[in-house]
């Protein structure tokens, strides 16, 4: 039987950042003329690349046979006959990137990504003085970033889009690059193997930066108070790291901040400060897999955009704040596996009716099930188990008719046969636990009831039943 995962936050394809519609726009604004041919340079330049492909993705039969370059397949020009873009995503190409793609004086667009490329980035893409977007991810390309020439380059660096993710460059970030990248507005450095300390000057050297995202690597040391000059930013992604410390009170002058996902590093403190309040634009908190502590602060209320909670696996204790329910735009909130205490009922979860996922799964909550939980109807998962909720399932919970996965094990529910018969009309249940509840009660021979015909999983363990095993069992099996 196939296990339904609960959330699944694994990065298959690092390239969903919000460009803000750079992209788009460099793919209009460079159409290639009808009249237009490139020059021989520049064809030179571009069959110098082909020829460092060991396997080129059937390039050859358009690049060889066709005198014309601005025709060949991936490749578009201006009036000028300069090439603006090279476009090759998922080729298939192999070998390695040509130093050569830094002679043409006109490239502003150039994507290499989703292929099997290696070797090393050349420096000349990187101290371009055309380049405005640069994406060479999810390919295998290795060694250092190289520094750039001490010597200013002749024209400001252009270069706005800078992906890089889903490698395996290795080393520092070295600090000559970032200087010189004026214009730069997102960078997606994820997924690689990066080490040392998270430069200190980005926003300095580039005042635009609106995406940054360096997750997946091993960068250590504390989150640089610096960041807090990012007056444009709205993503910051630096999760799965070895960062330390606690959050700079300066990162919260970064209020333009929608995405802040700081999961899976080493980083504590209470986050009960004042200055977090000014982050009111916030639609993804992730802190999980720190050691944060204290209390949740009223102040969440205040994120009325808020769609994604994410605080797991931390050492949060307290009850939880009501003011979460002013946060009415909530879709995710994942809270297992902390130290929270209290009642569910102070919450009001009918104020919540986007609420997809509620993860409270291994803390010490007490009481019973509030009946506002059964308003959300669009809930597909819902994990409250390693609690000490106690009492009987609502037959509320019909309600929730997208439900597929419902986790209730290790609390003090009782009458399995009420819970049997409420859940065998949740239609789209796949995964249900239940375990080390109902503990002595005879599991029912009611052969009425039926239904849990989605049914993957169920863990029935440590409740002790008495009696048969009923045929609704080896059914739903």
């Amino acid at each position: 039987m196939k296990k339904l995962q609960l959330h699944n936050r694994t990065y298959s394809k690092v390239l969903q950042m919000h460009y803000l519609g750079v992209a788009l726009v460099l793919m209009v604004f460079c159409l290639p003329s009808p009249t237009s041919s490139c020059t021989e340079q520049e064809k030179d330049s571009l069959l110098r690349f082909l020829a460092e492909l060991s396997q080129d993705g059937g390039l050859s039969a358009s690049w060889r046979n066709g005198t014309d370059c601005c025709k060949w397949e991936g490749v578009a020009c201006r009036q000028d006959r300069t090439v603006s873009h090279v476009l090759l995503p998922s080729k298939g190409l192999k070998g390695h990137i040509s130093r050569s793609l830094g002679a043409l004086t006109g490239l502003q667009h150039l994507d290499l990504s989703e292929n099997l490329l290696s070797g090393g980035l050349p420096r000349e893409l990187l101290s371009s003085g055309s380049i405005v977007f640069l994406d060479v991810s999810l390919n295998q390309l290795n060694g250092t970033l190289r520094q750039l020439p001490s010597s200013p380059p002749a024209r400001p660096l252009q270069l706005q889009v800078l992906n890089i993710s889903s490698n395996l460059f290795a080393g520092q970030f070295p600090s000559a690059i970032w200087k010189a990248m004026e214009n730069l507005m997102a960078l997606n450095a994820s997924n690689n193997n990066f080490i040392g300390r998270v430069p200190a000057q980005f926003c300095n050297s580039s005042p635009s930066l609106t995406v940054l995202d360096l997750c997946f690597n091993k960068f250590s040391g504390s989150i640089p108070p610096g960041l807090g000059d990012c007056s444009k930013l709205r993503e910051l992604k630096a999760g799965h790291n070895n960062l330390s410390g606690t959050l700079p009170d300066e990162l919260f002058n970064a209020t333009s901040l929608e995405y802040l996902s700081l999961e899976n590093n080493d980083l504590h403190g209470v986050l009960d400060t004042a200055n977090m309040v000014s982050l009111r634009n916030l639609v993804t908190l992730d802190l999980g897999g720190n050691r944060f502590s204290g209390k949740i602060p009223d102040y969440i209320g205040l994120f009325k955009r808020l769609e994604e909670l994410h605080l797991n696996n931390n050492n949060m204790s307290g009850q939880l704040p009501y003011a979460l329910s002013n946060c009415t735009n909530l879709i995710t909130v994942d809270l297992k596996r902390n130290r929270l205490s209290g009642e569910l009922t102070n919450v009001n979860f009918s104020n919540l009716p986007k609420l997809k996922t509620l993860d409270l799964d291994s803390n010490n909550l007490s009481g019973t099930v509030p009946e506002s939980i059964y308003s959300c109807s669009n809930l597909t998962a819902l994990r409250l188990s390693t609690n000490n909720l106690h009492g009987q399932l609502s037959s509320r919970i019909g309600n929730l008719k997208h439900l597929s996965f419902l986790s209730l094990g290790k609390n003090n529910f009782t009458n399995i046969t009420n819970a049997l018969q409420i859940l065998k009309s949740s239609k789209n249940l796949s995964t249900l636990f239940i375990g080390h509840n109902f503990r002595g009660e005879i599991l029912s021979q009611d052969e009425t009831i039926d239904g849990f015909e989605n049914l993957q999983v169920l863990d029935i363990q440590g409740c002790q039943f008495s009696g048969r095993i009923p045929v609704w069992i080896s059914r739903a099996a």
